[in-house]
């Protein structure tokens, strides 16, 4: 008992650690910006008083939630400390140095600045862009370099505990084949980026068939990197385009897309679903985790609203108005639920036998 409280101490002293240091971040970087382009400070969003303290609220309950599923044996205890900080150290100088550039590409909305050596014949349009005006779009290993630590900053320290809220639904909708064994059942995660989600899933669900999918070769080479650095099974990595994907029909038991939905416009919001539906074996699960929307969580709505404005995300404020759960019936999804932990919108849906 007495090892089980200092481990839950540790973990919330981390935690409220990330958040501080998140938020100290910001702090510095909007000083830093009132000095080199203060016309911005117009376009940035305070977030104070009430709406500040149903910020900390929701945290909290985030927090209590993933502590409360690794002490039920959902995942480890141990992935609530996974994260590579000598990494992140290491690369943190680098996130204040490309800031400037940022603020510029932002001022400028020069929102296609990208590296000129790509082929832009392999990605759709709508993928060639600077979402959240980062360097290079997700097309260099500069970006795939920096993205993860800029994740932590902008979510305060919870990007991992909310990327953790696919597992527990994943392992229920998992259990249609529990006759089988684990290296029988396979699960894709779509838009699959640095590989952590992938990470998690390895973690809490040893032994079973992993890939991961997604458009960008430089984000694909940095999950590698981080999953062959990590105990467990391996884990194939494909690139590839989500709307339509080169995996056969029913081949998966289960399906995670976390934080890709939002980048897309709404016809390709479509086809990825249709896509996931396409692969999974009936009775299967599909898991998607993405941002929170109006309809779920009115009190945010000024957060929603601005956050387009703030971080180019094109296609975010037609998203937060969509309603998924019609896209996942007309997919031909059943048992929809959802459910929402601070930022994230989580939906679990079956595919019929």
């Amino acid at each position: 008992m007495a090892s089980t409280n200092l481990a839950k101490i540790a973990y919330h002293t981390l935690q409220q650690g990330k958040s501080l240091a998140g938020l100290a971040h910001k702090g510095l970087s909007t000083k830093l910006m009132e000095l080199v382009l203060p016309d911005l400070l117009d376009n940035n969003f305070p977030i104070k008083g009430e709406l500040f303290e149903q910020l900390r609220t929701s945290i909290s309950k985030l927090e209590e939630k993933d502590w409360s599923d690794a002490e039920k044996g959902i995942y480890p205890k141990s992935q609530l400390f996974d994260a590579p900080w000598l990494e992140w150290a290491t690369k943190y100088p680098l996130v204040w140095l490309d800031m400037p550039t940022t603020w510029k590409r932002r001022k400028r909305q020069k929102t296609r600045d990208l590296p000129e050596d790509i082929d832009k014949g392999l990605y759709p349009q709508y993928y060639l862009q600077n979402f959240h005006h980062q360097t290079d779009g997700y097309l260099s290993d500069h970006s795939a370099g920096l993205y993860d630590i800029q994740v932590e900053i902008l979510f305060n320290g919870t990007a991992d505990s909310m990327r953790r809220r696919v597992i527990s639904p994943l392992q229920k909708g998992l259990d249609n084949f529990r006759d089988r064994s684990k290296s029988q059942i396979s699960v894709l995660d779509v838009a699959t980026g640095t590989g952590r989600t992938l990470q998690q899933i390895r973690s809490a669900l040893p032994k079973i068939e992993l890939y991961g999918i997604d458009l960008s070769g430089a984000y694909l080479k940095q999950a590698s990197k981080y999953l062959s650095r990590r105990s467990g099974e391996m884990v194939q990595l494909v690139r590839g385009n989500a709307e339509h994907m080169n995996f056969g029909d029913k081949s998966m038991q289960g399906v995670t897309c976390v934080f890709l939905l939002h980048e897309l416009p709404r016809e390709a919001r479509d086809n990825v679903i249709k896509e996931c539906f396409r692969v999974l074996e009936p009775g299967g699960i599909f898991v998607l985790a993405d941002s929170i929307q109006i309809a779920d969580s009115p009190d945010f709505i000024p957060i929603l609203e601005n956050f387009h404005k703030v971080f180019h995300e094109p296609f975010y404020r037609d998203y937060i108005k969509d309603n998924i759960d019609s896209r996942l019936d007309s997919a031909g999804f059943i048992d929809i639920q959802a459910e929402s932990h601070f930022m994230t919108r989580v939906w679990s849906a079956k595919k019929p036998f």
